[in-house]
């Protein structure tokens, strides 16, 4: 157990190291999603009666585009440089690459989600740093992170793969995007934890399944 967390650990630093010193990833995520947050916000009516309404959705939108900007350069950047075989080659768990993978990405987006989060805030002037909003978006992006990885696993050794990946994994992950956008919106018009407790409890639910099943498929995944 103690060489499963030492891969996953060893894993999650390389890419986080690697993104920190490329930077251009993590530059053009961010403005794209702070872009997207800004167009939509002029786009959408902002009258403070649906701002409830709709700023869930916006919020949401641009943390999908965003996730699927990083997504899409988990095993591209691997690949590119020869690193992939490499990594299969070495005498660890494919589950324990599946899941130095995945912490990775999930460290990348939550940190793209902190950044955005203050700008989401002074744009529709509402308050995102409410605990239960934030259980929501965290319940939400192990999801998203979790199917998001297996699937980039499968897109990289496609020729299309900045254009199979979100065509492929989109589908596959409108669940997640509903239940946090209904979770958010009913955070956000102040109901009852009653109404919203169903949709964290179907996040909760998707993101059990969505780790079992995908560390298992990435073995089978990773070896094509």
């Amino acid at each position: 157990m103690t060489g499963f967390w030492s891969v996953v650990a060893t894993m999650m630093w390389k890419d986080v190291l690697t993104e920190l010193r490329a930077k251009e990833v993590v530059t053009a995520v961010l403005t794209f999603a702070i872009l997207t947050l800004v167009i939509l916000n002029f786009a959408v009516n902002k009258e403070t009666r649906f701002t409830p309404v709709v700023a869930p959705g916006v919020l949401w939108v641009s943390i999908t585009f965003a996730g699927v900007l990083g997504l899409t350069r988990s095993f591209a950047l691997e690949k590119d440089r020869g690193n992939l075989e490499g990594l299969l080659l070495t005498p660890t768990g494919r589950d324990a690459l599946f899941a130095g993978k995945m912490l990775g990405g999930l460290a990348f987006m939550l940190a793209a989600e902190a950044v955005l989060l203050p700008f989401f805030a002074v744009l529709f002037d509402v308050s995102p740093f409410q605990p239960v909003l934030l259980l929501v978006i965290l319940l939400a992006t192990v999801g998203f992170v979790a199917i998001g990885t297996l699937f980039s696993a499968i897109a990289v050794n496609t020729r299309s793969r900045e254009i199979m990946l979100p065509m492929l994994f989109l589908p596959i992950v409108v669940p997640v995007v509903i239940g946090a956008v209904a979770a958010s919106g009913g955070v956000l018009e102040g109901r009852p934890w009653g109404e919203i407790a169903k949709w964290v409890q179907l996040l909760a639910v998707f993101d059990l399944l969505a780790l079992v099943f995908c560390a298992f498929a990435f073995e089978h995944v990773i070896q094509e």
